[in-house]
């Protein structure tokens, strides 16, 4: 950290702290050439993460949007609110996880139907009809076909 006073490149942590509800640390410094105390925060930097869609619009991932698709291909199944809740966190995580700040619509729907294919395989069907346009039942087939062991 630049010392503010002599512009010096070093300087030792004397003191951290949390501040704001642990959403910042603050420290206080000394810089190891001119010997004066000086203090910086530090924050999470939080990039969002762009989907690019099939008509090349972008908008801001947006969790609820994937959630609420998701419990559309769940309705009327055993499956929880929290499991689903779980398996967006997951999603999230490994999209926020990549070095990448965009993400195409076709990547992220693809996570949901690998999700959805361990929790529910009825659920994951549906929701396949939904993001892949299903045209007629053979599309419908084909993927419960992909579904039964071999």
């Amino acid at each position: 950290m630049k010392c503010p006073f002599c512009g010096h490149n070093e300087s030792k942590v004397i003191d951290s702290r949390p501040t704001d509800e642990d959403s910042r640390i603050r420290r206080r410094r000394e810089c190891l050439q001119c010997a004066k105390r000086f203090t910086t925060y530090e924050i999470i930097e939080n990039l969002p993460v762009v989907v690019v869609k099939k008509d090349k619009s972008r908008e801001v991932f947006d969790r609820t949007k994937l959630l609420n698709g998701m419990l559309r291909a769940c309705e009327k199944r055993p499956v929880s609110v929290e499991t689903l809740e779980k398996a967006v966190d997951d999603i999230e995580s490994c999209i926020q996880n990549s070095l990448d700040r965009e993400i195409t619509s076709l990547c992220v729907g693809e996570y949901a139907m690998e999700k959805l294919k361990e929790i529910d395989e009825v659920a994951y069907v549906r929701f396949a009809s939904v993001y892949r346009q299903f045209k007629d039942i053979s599309n419908f087939r084909d993927e419960i076909n992909k579904l039964l062991p071999k």
